[in-house]
């Protein structure tokens, strides 16, 4: 629905009335949503978060410095709403602001941090002076909609430049890191290049998980601690918090393993980095892919990998993998009709002339069924993930073809370009257990910290379950002779 356009003495209310904020973001938080009231009965502001926007206020008092606030916690401690308050502070308060927001990964980005500013933004009493799309906030004066915005911006490590133009000078600059400590240090460096502007407040706040004991974000609490305001929150003292998921994560990991350190604690982990596969690890594979020749794997076994969809949220995902090359060849909204994803199956393997396959046994018991009853049975494999690994090394079956996803990409495997598949390989954390295993995060925990099953990923990790070997092509050969057959490579 289209905005009901302001009168002049409605503009003039309301941007004085933000105003009065300019340099109170405590205030601004209090007068600036209705609270008490509708969605927002029996709720108010968090300790923490009041004396974050106190720690702004005091920085505002001087414009020669950066503020720098850096906050590590555990999950669930209201961060993705303070981040929203100080979005819509910042931009509301002061004329021609300019920001940008960033996160760990695209779907962070999209579902998580722009998702829950969406919901402030529409309880905002002043939300008529700006337009909200799904990538920025601007004002709605067309003089100034191109320099009084704040806009959400992935990151790449091949495009740094992205970042690199963020100058207001005499104004003021807001930039958000949510999921600091997967942002790559020259994300963080290139930044750096917009905090120069002379007579400027500049605000940066970067804010998550502790996820690693390396890094620019784990700098800002050691050897960078004298420049950045650092705060380290325990869900377990913040009021809002599911208590009983904490005391469960406790109950399961330990108080003192890496996972309830980083997730519960606010502590940085002992080990190096809770991700198994780095971002740089895939983005370089994505580069490749863009390029690869899947020829050159011609006479490799093919492999497909199905990860059926568990929820209503989910997709079914089948990979394909040839050697080197891989790519997603359907995707497929969950439903109940065994049959026709079976058929659908078939008909691949066929064209493709596919040597094995393997179903994730969670909900893929009844494809695999229909699969048996068309004489399939010796094509494809039902496998669990809490199935024992040919390693000890490995907690689970899981555990293993997923370190086996991160060599193959580490010795040239190549992706297409999809976010979603970078986003689905990166999310998942490993840890060392108290067995001494490698233990991956398993997908109820994923979703219990906010984030979707990673289908693309299992689906591609399921190739690498055992190895295969090529089967007699001299009936594919035939087939494809006649047509009824493509090459892996073919679209």
């Amino acid at each position: 629905m289209k905005k009901e356009a302001l009168t002049p003495e409605e503009v003039k209310q309301l941007t004085e009335f933000c105003a009065e904020f300019e340099h109170d973001p405590v205030g601004f938080v209090w007068a600036a949503f209705p609270w008490g009231e509708g969605e927002l009965a029996g709720q108010e502001p968090q300790q923490w978060q009041l004396e974050l926007l106190e720690d702004l206020a005091k920085g505002l008092k001087t414009v020669s410095q950066v503020i720098r606030e850096a906050v590590a916690s555990g999950n669930g401690i209201g961060k993705s709403a303070l981040v929203a308050w100080i979005i819509l502070w910042a931009i509301s308060t002061h004329e021609d602001t300019r920001g940008i927001v960033t996160a760990n990964t695209d779907t962070q980005l999209r579902t998580k941090t722009w998702a829950e500013l969406a919901k402030w933004f529409r309880l905002f009493v002043a939300n008529r002076l700006f337009e909200y799309t799904a990538t920025s906030i601007y004002s709605i004066d067309p003089a100034h909609e191109k320099t009084w915005r704040i806009d959400a911006i992935p990151w790449s490590e091949q495009n740094p430049e992205a970042f690199a133009g963020l100058h207001n000078q005499r104004r003021r600059v807001l930039i958000i890191f949510d999921e600091a400590s997967a942002i790559a240090d020259t994300i963080w460096e290139t930044v750096e290049g917009a905090t120069t502007d002379k007579d400027t407040e500049i605000i940066w706040c970067a804010f998550g998980n502790p996820t690693r004991n390396t890094g620019r974000f784990f700098d800002c609490f050691h050897k960078q601690r004298n420049r950045w305001n650092c705060k380290q929150i325990d869900s377990r003292t913040v009021a809002i918090s599911n208590k009983e998921l904490l005391n469960e994560w406790i109950e399961d990991w330990g108080i003192d393993s890496d996972f309830v350190k980083v997730h519960v604690r606010g502590l940085f982990p002992d080990s190096g980095d809770l991700q198994l596969i780095s971002r740089s690890l895939v983005d370089a594979a994505i580069e490749r892919g863009k390029t690869i020749n899947p020829e050159t794997y011609k006479d490799l076994p093919i492999v497909f990998g199905v990860d059926p969809a568990w929820t209503g949220s989910d997709l079914l995902v089948c990979f394909m993998r040839q050697g080197n090359y891989s790519k997603v060849l359907f995707t497929m909204p969950k439903n109940d009709d065994d049959t026709l994803v079976a058929g659908k199956l078939a008909r691949l393997s066929d064209e493709y002339g596919m040597d094995h396959g393997f179903i994730d046994q969670g909900f893929g018991t009844g494809i695999y069924s229909y699969l048996k009853s068309l004489g399939r049975e010796s094509d494809w494999t039902l496998t669990s993930f809490a199935n024992e690994p040919n390693d000890k090394y490995y907690l689970n079956k899981r555990a293993e073809i997923w370190d086996e996803t991160r060599k193959w990409l580490k010795d040239g495997g190549a992706l297409e370009d999809m976010p979603v598949i970078r986003d689905d390989l990166i999310s998942p954390q490993a840890w060392i257990n108290r067995k001494n295993k490698l233990q991956i995060e398993s997908k109820e925990d994923m979703k219990k910290r906010g984030l979707p099953s990673p289908n693309y990923a299992d689906a591609l990790a399921l190739t690498f379950t055992h190895p295969v070997q090529r089967k007699n092509r001299s009936k594919f050969r035939m087939a494809r002779a006649a047509g009824k057959m493509r090459r892996a490579g073919a679209m």
